[in-house]
């Protein structure tokens, strides 16, 4: 069966992320640089083989002191681990959506992690070539990815919550 290779269209597609500041309030970012691919077999996209690969110095929270904190040892290290990688291991229909489930490898440290996908649905652009559009989203653990900083308020509560919300947007194309 021949296979196809889909390329996200940066220009077209997102990266961001939430995490709860003091229990009270959410703050957002995203990542700026990012590229992957999905490789399918015949029509559709179920079972397709994902990848994908952020650079995490590209971090911005509209924030340019925050950004460099999180670019340091405290959190991303990006010195030492200057990519962020996912590899599926499965990508199932459930509905008219899917379940992908894959390898997130993040501050050197690799964990199997549970996303849901929402299928936007298909259309051609103004050049004739066909896209894709998904909605990716899921919580990681941080702290089991060894992002562990915190910080104590003065009521003793922690200011930054364990779980980071991961909201992708992704378009794709057929590999030029």
């Amino acid at each position: 069966m021949a296979t196809t290779t889909w390329s996200i269209d940066p220009m077209h597609s997102d990266v961001q992320f939430k995490i709860k500041h003091l229990v009270i309030s959410t703050v957002s970012g995203s990542f700026k640089t990012f590229s992957g691919e999905a490789v399918t077999e015949g029509e559709g996209f179920d079972n397709a083989s994902i990848n994908f690969t952020i650079d995490p110095a590209s971090v911005d929270t509209n924030q340019p002191m925050r950004d460099g904190h999180l670019k340091n040892a405290d959190f991303f290290d990006v010195e030492k681990y200057p990519t962020i990688t996912f590899k599926s291991t499965s990508f199932k229909k459930s509905g008219e959506n899917y379940k992908l489930v894959g390898d997130l490898t993040m501050h050197g440290v690799t964990k199997p992690v549970d996303l849901d996908v929402e299928y936007g649905g298909s259309e051609k652009d103004g050049q004739g070539n066909q896209k894709y559009g998904f909605e990716v989203t899921g919580k990681i653990p941080r702290k089991e990815f060894g992002l562990v900083y915190n910080a104590l308020t003065e009521t003793g509560g922690l200011a930054l919550g364990e779980d980071v919300k991961l909201v992708a947007n992704i378009q794709v194309a057929k590999k030029a």
